[in-house]
Order: structure tokens, then C-alpha cells, then sequence
């Protein structure tokens, strides 16, 4: 059985620099379920639906980038939960407003349910009006 630890650090990195479903699947059940309590995700059900609008986002914000601020491993619950800061500069065409030229600077934690060696269940928990509203996309 993989680390769990290891797994939800491989998945973070390769979702967190746009690298898409075909890099994160290795990392997930293939029907992994995704949820935020954001507007911008109120239609993002699956994980692979969430790599992939992370790696829409990298379009807009080509030189975005992360920085991972706690990490830990809840082996009772078998969750991993990471806590990040996204940031980001509106130089690239691809947002729903031409290229701001402002930048971002997001906090937000994925929360990773495990079954077995694999993500079962996402949950991030991110204030998007906030971002959005530093990027001048609101």
C-alpha cells in the first residue's frame, strides 16, 4: 500500500501546476468525487472535472504557482489535508474579461479522503469571490 502522504503530495503538485486529469488520475479513483462550497465550482462534481478547470486557469494565469503552508495526514479518518497559497497574474487571454494584468493571491485546503492508495473524495475549501474579485474578473 503507498504512503498516503506521499499520494496526496504528488496529486497537490500535479493539480497545482496545471497538469490535468492525465497526470492526477494515476492518484485517484477514477469516479472520485469533488465538492466545493465556492460558485465558481457549484458545477465541478468530479476530481477529474477539477484538474481540468485547474489546468484551464493556467491559460489566464501562466505563471501561476503555489506554496504549500501545512500539510498534514489524518490516518484515524485516512484524510490528507493541505493547506496552499495560489498566486497568480492575469496576463493571459482566457478569463471572462481581458487580461487584467492584476494578481491573486489565494489561501484554500484540499481535504483528500482516502480508500485504499487512492482519492476517494476531494473537498476545497476556497473563498472565490475574494480571489476573483483581486484579478478584477468581479
Amino acid at each position: 500500500m503507498t504512503d498516503i502522504k506521499e499520494t496526496a503530495a504528488c496529486f497537490f503538485d500535479a493539480c497545482e501546476t496545471g497538469k490535468g486529469w492525465v497526470t492526477c488520475r494515476p492518484y485517484c479513483h477514477d469516479d472520485a468525487g469533488f465538492s466545493a462550497q465556492a460558485d465558481a465550482l457549484k458545477d465541478i462534481t468530479t476530481l477529474r472535472d477539477y484538474t481540468e478547470w485547474m489546468k484551464s486557469m493556467f491559460t489566464p494565469m501562466p505563471n501561476g504557482h503555489y506554496e504549500i503552508r501545512s500539510f498534514g495526514v489524518d490516518p484515524v479518518r485516512n484524510n490528507a489535508i493541505i493547506y496552499g497559497v495560489f498566486r497568480g497574474t492575469n496576463t493571459g487571454v482566457g478569463g471572462p474579461v481581458a487580461p487584467t494584468g492584476k494578481s491573486l493571491q489565494a489561501d484554500y485546503v484540499y481535504v483528500m479522503k482516502f480508500e485504499g492508495d487512492k482519492i476517494r473524495h476531494m473537498t476545497k475549501i476556497w473563498n472565490d469571490s475574494h480571489s476573483l474579485r483581486q484579478i478584477g474578473w468581479m
